[in-house]
């Protein structure tokens, strides 16, 4: 298109790639003249200007689709529903396809760290109970300490980077700038985002190692209990492994930014193949036990590390002296929101499991069955939440309202019928599924009598879940966390008055009424179109939609 233009126009000196390779977001002037309207002519609608250069994926501001007129909506709706294979409202047109084909991968990498758990718990296992009391206490520590940090950094981590991928693309598009395609690209999201996770496991690592005796006193074992030895031990050496872990999740936040689960999937697939192979030479071969355990499993964990480095060096600059370039003061805040959401959601979840422990140990090891399926099953509605944020953020940052408006009514309803479908099979299977963990009549009776929590809240956690990643796209971080503040308060207290007097029912109830609670209020969010939501779904009626 550049080649055929007559005059260079201001439209492409804006989105012309500047000599050296930084990343900046596309500042576009608004209410541009096109070269080939007189300026004295009244404003009226006429053919697109055939000399003007366009940017394919970036969507000019006079066309910008908070204004479309309704004509152009219901074409462009018409288009999408032609696209679609299945009967209904769900239909999966190219939008739906991308979508699963994030998630599915998504799916197996989530679900690998489970097993990897799985895998040491049965080398464990065989040592003794002791020790395999003291490695659930140091993992149930460390997973605390670091998922406080991690988890936010992994979030924002990806809806930067997906933001500053559609930006990259945008110039990359132009035609004078097709040679860059094959090259590395730099975007700054990426430097700083491995930093502060460089930063962040470094503390980490010195707060486990110095602070391990203070936090077995503070979950409440005793210095003369025989846990407290090998859990102090695993978790020294465990610590080590805290900067590799907060690494390789930045890096997979880099990657799911850049819509590549795959790469994520083969770097734990080898990691946790090291794992497993290392366990069965250092526990029992060795004579290491404990610590033996610990090893394979932060060795495994550097390995994951420097694969995806080494991938995602393929891809972009990760090393770059520009760190405050990539907006290091916007990573801080919008961290620090997430921080702080997660904060109450581990505070509500403690407080439900230490009003269940007061049943005693046969309602406590039944809810504890329950909320380990409940847990489990969130990892498909976590993938396609994922999957929403990458493709939501890439298509906000270009301004293409149309499509993210498909990619927000896409992922809901592809949640809402992965949740319908999980509570139908876990309310006919659920029992035959708990008898795999145990074979005690009583807990299983009790885990059988929780399949109305298992079952019922399915798709109430999927939208719970989806609505989480849509606000990650369009990085309404603040909205996020208070509206937690809210949902969790509201149920802590709900737990409080519920639980004395209707036992493990009254802690399953304020467990649904708080994912209840986080999909309202998000749900609500979208319908008001408050925030961001107001050029996403401007002049559109959600509840039509779904």
């Amino acid at each position: 298109m550049a080649a055929t233009s007559p005059a260079p126009t201001r439209a492409a000196a804006a989105l012309t790639l500047a000599p050296h390779r930084r990343v900046h977001h596309v500042h576009m002037p608004s209410g541009r003249p096109c070269p080939c309207r007189s300026s004295a002519a009244p404003r009226r609608r006429t053919p697109r200007c055939r000399a003007k250069p366009t940017v394919k994926g970036v969507v000019d501001d006079d066309e910008d689709a908070s204004r479309e007129s309704e004509p152009e909506r219901k074409e462009g709706e018409e288009d999408m529903t032609a696209m679609g294979t299945l009967p209904g409202w769900l239909r999966l047109d190219t939008v739906g396809m991308d979508i699963l084909s994030i998630a599915a991968p998504a799916v197996l990498a989530l679900a690998a760290d489970p097993i990897a758990a799985l895998v040491d718990t049965a080398f464990v296992g065989h040592i003794g109970p002791t020790e395999l009391a003291a490695v659930g206490v140091s993992i149930s520590v460390f997973n605390l300490v670091s998922k406080l940090f991690n988890v936010p950094l992994l979030n924002v981590t990806t809806s930067f980077v997906a933001e500053q991928q559609a930006v990259d693309d945008s110039y990359r598009g132009t035609g004078e700038n097709n040679k860059f395609s094959e090259e590395r690209k730099f975007l700054p999201a990426v430097t700083t985002s491995l930093a502060l996770a460089s930063g962040i496991g470094l503390m980490e690592t010195l707060a486990l190692i110095f602070g391990s005796g203070t936090l077995m006193d503070v979950i409440g074992i005793p210095v003369d209990s025989p846990v407290r030895i090998p859990a102090e031990q695993f978790l020294t050496f465990r610590a080590y492994g805290a900067p590799p872990i907060i690494v390789a999740l930045a890096a997979q936040g880099a990657f799911r930014g850049l819509m590549d689960t795959k790469t994520p999937l083969y770097a734990i697939g080898v990691g946790n193949l090291v794992n497993a192979i290392l366990d069965a030479i250092f526990v029992f071969p060795l004579g290491l036990g404990v610590r033996g355990a610990a090893l394979a499993t932060v060795t495994s964990e550097y390995v994951i590390a420097c694969i995806l480095l080494w991938k995602l060096n393929s891809k972009v600059v990760i090393f770059s002296g520009k760190i405050i370039g990539g907006g290091m003061i916007r990573y801080l805040k919008s961290g620090g929101l997430l921080i702080g959401r997660t904060i109450a959601v581990l505070l509500t979840m403690t407080l439900s499991t230490s009003l269940a422990a007061r049943e005693g140990p046969v309602p406590m090891a039944g809810h504890q069955l329950c909320l380990q399926v409940w847990l489990t099953i969130s990892l498909l509605n976590d993938a396609l939440a994922l999957a929403g944020q990458a493709l939501l953020a890439t298509e906000y940052t270009k301004r293409n309202y149309k499509q993210a408006r498909m990619v927000l009514y896409r992922v809901l309803q592809i949640g809402g019928a992965t949740g319908t479908a999980l509570a139908i099979i876990l309310f006919f299977g659920f029992g035959s599924f708990s008898s795999l963990f145990t074979d005690d009549p009583a807990v299983l009776g009790i885990a059988k009598s929780g399949v109305w929590f298992v079952a019922i809240s399915q798709p109430i956690n999927a939208a719970a879940f989806v609505v989480d990643g849509l606000y990650y796209g369009v990085s309404d971080f603040a909205y996020a966390a208070y509206s937690m503040f809210f949902a969790g308060a509201i149920s802590s207290a709900f737990l409080l008055v519920a639980a004395p007097e209707f036992g493990l029912g009254g802690v399953w109830a304020g467990l649904i009424l708080f994912m209840s609670l986080r999909a309202v209020a998000g749900l609500w969010r979208l319908g008001s179109k408050g925030g961001p939501w107001n050029s996403i779904l401007s002049d559109t009626d959600l509840s039509d939609k779904l």
